[in-house]
């Protein structure tokens, strides 16, 4: 089964061609960092008409290396929330004409579900149930998982996602885009005692705070301008520990099978190496996507909505107009189906 996947949640044009769940023919992404860069962050306007400039070279270049026909494709997967919205708007307008235009049908995908796809793609015949840990510029999410549809959220971030936190404290010490790989850069030369940076202690459930370490970070730099590259260690620190935190106490009270890393952040070579080791102290599995399918790309939305559409009854697996009409929302919880599908 030949599923294409359309990825435009966010400052990512991305395009690619699955085989089945986990054969990767092609995956374009191409990047607006440049755009953006003299902003220090994502503007919405930019970004939606970058999409729109790189959406239509990027399907004709994934056809091309591909080697096919758009009449070869059996499945059209398209990130429809979370996002933003004027970004969604130029993914979800070519998937469905292109759907409409070659009777293909067409699978509306979670972005938060296509990251969880990411690891399926590194590996494919995971264990469950599975613990996730989704860790991006605008999510911190824990998730346990039955199946590939069955989505328990167990914990979230109650202010900043850690992306986020990295992110903006990137920018407070006055690195440039993008943020967190360039403070994990700088991390590395620092100590990582060097200041005693606290999160929000959470005693209850598994839920994320990271507004109040981003706030020390930052106010610690306009106090100690000579002391940079401790501050991003101090910070890093800190943050990954409460992921680790959270996750084992999630790993002991649920006993999965399986730890899976995914989502922007998951490119940290310190969230990488503890959640690891938390996987080895409890001598269960981790998985975790290649550092390329970790940031946003359209690979892992193929692979959501090939294991999404594969799970539909059988009459539902073929084009019909009807399933065109679904929106696009910036908030949804994870494992809902988008209005209308």
């Amino acid at each position: 089964m030949l599923t294409l996947g359309i990825e435009t949640s966010c400052d990512e044009t991305s395009v690619a061609l699955l085989e089945d769940e986990s054969r990767i023919i092609v995956n374009l992404i191409a990047s607006q960092i440049e755009a953006h860069q003299i902003f220090g962050g994502v503007v919405p306007e930019i970004a939606s008409r970058k999409h729109l400039e790189l959406i239509n070279p990027l399907l004709e270049t994934a056809r091309r290396e591909g080697g096919i026909e758009w009449k070869d494709v059996d499945l059209i997967a398209v990130t429809a929330a979370p996002g933003l919205v004027g970004s969604l708007l130029v993914g979800v307008a070519a998937a469905k004409t292109l759907s409409y235009a070659h009777r293909i049908p067409c699978q509306p995908v979670n972005h938060l579900e296509g990251h969880i796809a990411s690891i399926f793609l590194a590996q494919p015949d995971l264990q469950f149930p599975m613990l996730c840990l989704i860790v991006s510029g605008g999510h911190s999410e824990l998730v346990l998982m039955k199946g590939f549809n069955q989505f328990e959220r167990l914990g979230r971030t109650r202010d900043d996602a850690v992306g986020e936190a990295f992110d903006k404290v990137a920018r407070a010490l006055e690195l440039p885009m993008p943020g967190g790989p360039n403070l994990e850069k700088l991390a590395a030369s620092g100590d990582p005692y060097g200041f005693d940076f606290t999160v929000t202690h959470l005693a209850d459930g598994f839920d994320f705070s990271y507004s109040g370490l981003k706030t020390a970070a930052s106010q610690a730099w306009m106090k100690n301008r000579d002391r940079r590259a401790d501050i991003a260690a101090s910070f890093q620190r800190v943050a990954v520990s409460q992921l680790r935190g959270q996750v084992q106490k999630a790993i002991e009270q649920y006993a999965p099978a399986t730890l899976g890393l995914c989502g922007g952040v998951a490119a940290n070579s310190a969230v990488r190496g503890q959640m690891q080791e938390a996987a080895t102290a409890a001598g269960i599995a981790f998985v975790a996507p290649s550092k390329v399918l970790c940031t946003d790309n359209a690979a892992m939305i193929a692979a959501a909505g090939y294991l999404r559409f594969r799970d539909l009854p059988a009459e539902r697996q073929t084009f019909d107009p009807r399933m065109l009409h679904f929106e696009t929302r910036s908030l949804l919880p994870v494992g809902e189906q988008v209005a209308g599908v």
